[in-house]
């Protein structure tokens, strides 16, 4: 059952979160490499609850991270897409994929769709993105999207002690420069 809105770009489909994606998650979730600047790795049982959070944003916010999925394999590629929980300092454009498909450009493809939605769609008038100053891969993502560091931010409990940087941009920025972007 669909839940909200299908996404299709070249290679990938997002969608809500589904039942299936669940297992694949999981793993992402106990990787320690992928998550340390995303909450940090979690077992299983503490995965469940942040994906029941996903999935039920949808009905509370009528929004949240879509699942990425491959469309020539339908793997479930990672978690991307709008993200405001209670006290955020505004809706992010949040992003992380599954360590198999670092590097993939999948990424990036999916977060440009994202940003679609929440600009066309949520008709949101900012985009924000939550980056640890150390990592150096999100803020590379951020770039490539057009965003700029707009300095430290804060984020609510449990993530209050959290170093983060807001990177933004406007809505008229995305749509001017979206088409250089080449997605």
């Amino acid at each position: 059952m669909l839940n909200g809105p299908l996404l299709v770009t070249e290679r990938l489909i997002l969608r809500p979160p589904a039942t299936e994606d669940f297992d694949a998650f999981a793993a992402m979730s106990a990787d320690a490499e992928t998550m340390k600047f995303i909450g940090g790795a979690c077992p299983r049982a503490q995965a469940w609850r942040i994906w029941c959070t996903l999935a039920g944003a949808w009905h509370i916010r009528g929004f949240s991270m879509f699942s990425v999925i491959e469309r020539a394999t339908g793997e479930w590629v990672g978690r991307i897409g709008p993200w405001e929980p209670d006290g955020w300092p505004a809706p992010e454009i949040a992003y992380g994929v599954s360590p198999k498909f670092a590097g993939t450009g999948y990424a990036f493809e999916a977060a440009v769709a994202a940003c679609d939605f929440a600009v066309e769609f949520l008709k949101w008038d900012e985009l924000m993105h939550c980056i640890d100053p150390d990592n150096v891969r999100s803020q590379a993502l951020a770039k490539r999207l057009g965003a700029t560091n707009d300095g430290p931010t804060a984020l609510p409990a449990p993530f209050q002690d959290a170093r983060v940087d807001a990177w933004k941009q406007s809505a008229d920025h995305w749509r001017a420069n979206r088409k250089a972007l080449g997605a």
